[in-house]
């Protein structure tokens, strides 16, 4: 039988896009088809003139773009940590650098190639939410890279690569394409979009509409539901 497609655009740098991913493996853990899904990773520059500046105070910067104070910015982080808890994530905002995410979609990119979008997805999250690593560094994105199996030659390559940049940029006008303006966002046989990190539940709901109808051909996109993102501009709610 063929696969079910689910795509994914999500941000590296988006707290929600680390939730998101952990609440629908949840999902699919017991949805009974499990193994006709194939879920495709799709590239979604969140503040994508950020420049990376890894010695910044991630609170400092968050106050300053969005024009509040250092502790408002602590309790939006705040509010994100809890979210993390809840999907099973220890969210470390005291150390996350703030770091542009581009390369670190090159090196998606790559890993899609060789069938390892979703463990690169896991490392990168990890890299910038819990170990205080700077995503937009090379030698760290190199270690990343071979941590799921990448050779150092490729990812080098990758991260200079218009090749990769213009997949990175195919995703993005897809995305816009599709009026997606907020990450995670998840799109059911090319026809159900869920926007946000949703519940398991509804997850697995969407799941099982989606693969009834798998055969029939469907087209069309409908939004089930709004829940908690990061908008273009960075905004997470």
């Amino acid at each position: 039988m063929k696969n079910m497609k689910v795509d994914i655009w999500s941000d590296i740098r988006c707290p929600f896009c680390y939730v998101g991913k952990r609440k629908f493996e949840r999902a699919l853990e017991q949805f009974p088809s499990a193994k006709n899904i194939e879920v495709n990773w799709h590239s979604f520059q969140l503040d994508p003139d950020l420049t990376t500046d890894a010695d910044r105070d991630n609170y400092e910067y968050l106050a300053s773009r969005k024009g509040i104070s250092v502790e408002e910015a602590k309790i939006l982080h705040g509010h994100a940590k809890n979210a993390g808890q809840e999907a099973g994530i220890d969210f470390n905002f005291d150390d996350s650098k703030v770091a542009n995410s581009f390369r670190g979609h090159l090196l998606i990119q790559l890993a899609k190639t060789k069938n390892l979008a979703n463990e690169i997805e896991e490392k990168l999250f990890e890299a910038q939410f819990e170990n205080g690593q700077n995503i937009d560094d090379e030698a760290t994105l190199i270690k990343i890279g071979k941590s799921v199996g990448l050779s150092e030659d490729e990812i080098k390559d990758a991260l200079k690569s218009d090749e990769m940049a213009y997949k990175v940029n195919e995703d993005l006008q897809m995305a816009r394409q599709l009026g997606i303006n907020a990450v995670p966002f998840f799109v059911f046989n090319d026809k159900y979009g869920v926007s946000g990190a949703q519940q398991p539940e509804l997850f697995l709901e969407v799941l099982n509409k989606s693969w009834e109808e798998f055969s029939s051909g469907d087209n069309g996109l409908q939004i089930i539901n709004s829940g908690e993102s990061c908008d273009i501009e960075g905004n997470c709610n």
